[in-house]
């Protein structure tokens, strides 16, 4: 029986942003766009082959418009030369592509941020003629953290798409199945992860009317009228380094891109913004936007099977609170998660790190013993791969790939942007099934298109992502004697820290890993 969309999905009101024009063209209540198709793009090698193809696709007239969290002007987007970031998009803005950017300014490099990087990206891609706005409008230790394409082709709709997911137009991105990492690598990441570290990521490619919806949300920050900076230093700096800080008007928006023939797929944007100025910033989410909290909230709470997760982080009371009340009020729900097996810091952020996910997976595993599961990847050579993935699943039908983490930084306080998914096709065989089992097969060790019959339900999966582990486990346990037991799973316990760490690491973690972003008032009663 199909699916009821406003089951799972949030409506205009449950979106609680009146300040918003993203649900404008929609009926009623109705927070979504139908008649769409969604392919996700699992590895940042098999996205940026199509976005390179896509975008050197386009002809005078077209659009083209991003936003990025981290970027470098010498990322390849394929093997080959003139694939850089600055040259494919330098290329298409001097064929006639209205090409717009905006790439968060970033914190200072010195704290272990990207802003020489991302100055540069921008400064690049200005003199090749593109407009790339670096946009620092955020929450005090905040940041930018969407990565969105959208590509409108002037003379056929049809052909329009928008990419929304985790992954940036940076350096380390370019991993793909047998994760070797992109050549290009960062040189910023542990010792674990090896010279070129592997990288696990996904990125949804929405086809459809939903892209106009994307391509709003581009707009809505485009044309805020806020200021740049906060800092009036910084912003008479970058204009005197000749830096574009005055973003020009945007071509009037073309109507939403036909519906895909045959396109069963419901598409529902969710995002963050953080109350910024105790509600006087962001014309078009006074007082932030908290949809992306509001939606997982609404997904977990139907869930009567499985809840699967795919993250960076995985953090706090607040988010593991989420999956506590869901896996109290239903005996039968099972959480797994795959999250990386080390942080991607040192040091007291490292342990600020781990006290985040201890504090999760303490609360979901007193919650429900035996029902939780979380668990690390590695490649083939033992490698640890880095889960960059931000993608939930529930009971085989809500699916999301978008930027936001399961943190409160994420949840209030950062900009994010996801892509929810709800396929109405009257089959068993649906958009979140489908990616389940893509990513146990590569987990599994399995190839991509062999059977996966024990994986089908949900319950056979638990049980074969446990006995893989268990395996893997036990063969470094037992000196890794013999043939590697095939699979990349290992599975992780909370971590354990001790009181004095706890104490020490505590208001780092609170402040600067995963800080608040709501007004006071919400604080207050706990809701988002």
């Amino acid at each position: 029986m199909p699916v009821d969309p406003s089951r799972w999905l949030l409506s205009q009101r449950e979106r609680a942003n009146p300040w918003t024009r993203l649900d404008d063209g929609h009926r009623g209540q109705q927070a979504w766009s139908e008649g769409n198709e969604v392919r996700p793009l699992v590895h940042g090698a098999t996205y940026f082959a199509e976005l390179h193809d896509r975008i050197e696709a386009t002809q005078p007239g077209d659009l083209v418009l991003f936003t990025d969290w981290q970027g470098d002007a010498d990322q390849r987007l394929t093997d080959q030369p003139g694939s850089e970031v600055t040259e494919v998009l330098g290329r298409a803005d001097e064929r006639g592509v209205d090409v717009r950017g905006l790439i968060w300014r970033s914190h200072s490099s010195a704290a272990g941020f990207t802003s020489r990087e991302n100055a540069a990206l921008g400064r690049a891609l200005q003199k090749r003629g593109v407009e790339a706005i670096l946009d620092m409008r955020v929450r005090m230790a905040g940041s930018h953290h969407q990565k969105m394409v959208v590509i409108r082709y002037r003379d056929d709709p049809s052909r329009d798409i928008a990419f929304v997911g985790g992954i940036d137009l940076a350096h380390s991105r370019r991993d793909d199945r047998d994760h070797g990492g992109d050549p290009q690598a960062l040189d910023v990441m542990p010792d674990e992860y090896g010279d070129t570290p592997p990288w696990h990521d996904i990125q949804a490619a929405i086809s459809g009317p939903a892209v106009y919806d994307v391509e709003t949300v581009f707009r809505e920050r485009w044309e805020d009228p806020t200021t740049l900076r906060r800092s009036p230093i910084i912003l008479t700096r970058d204009r005197l380094r000749g830096l574009d800080t005055t973003p020009d008007p945007l071509p009037a928006q073309a109507p939403p891109p036909p519906p895909v023939e045959g396109g069963t797929h419901v598409v529902q944007l969710l995002r963050t913004y953080p109350d910024l100025r105790n509600g006087r910033d962001y014309a078009f989410a006074n007082g932030g936007e908290r949809s992306v909290a509001r939606g997982y909230t609404k997904a977990v709470e139907q869930a009567q099977r499985l809840v699967y997760v795919e993250d960076q982080y995985l953090w706090g009371n607040q988010v593991g609170g989420v999956f506590t009340e869901a896996l109290r009020t239903n005996t039968d729900l099972q959480v797994v998660a795959v999250v990386p097996l080390h942080p991607d810091v040192g040091g007291i952020n490292r342990l600020a790190q781990l006290e985040g996910r201890r504090r999760a997976m303490t609360a979901m595993a007193e919650a429900a013993p035996g029902r939780v599961a979380v668990y690390g990847i590695e490649n083939e050579a033992g490698t640890p791969i880095y889960v960059h993935a931000k993608t939930c699943l529930v009971d085989d039908t809500w699916a999301t790939i978008g930027s936001d983490n399961f943190n409160r930084r994420s949840w209030t306080h950062d900009s994010e942007l996801s892509a929810v998914v709800v396929d109405t096709a009257d089959t068993a065989d649906t958009y979140a099934r489908r990616l389940r089992l893509t990513l146990a097969a590569e987990h599994l060790g399995r190839a991509p298109d062999a059977p996966m019959d024990d994986c089908v339900d949900p319950a056979d999966m638990v049980r074969v992502y446990a006995e893989t582990a268990a395996a893997l486990d036990a063969w470094y346990d037992g000196g890794r004697q013999g043939p590697r037991p095939p699979g990349r799973l290992r599975r992780l316990q909370p971590p354990e820290l001790s009181r004095v760490e706890r104490a020490l690491v505590t208001p780092v973690y609170l402040w600067a890993h995963d800080p608040d972003g709501r007004p006071a008032p919400l604080r207050r009663r706990g809701e988002f």
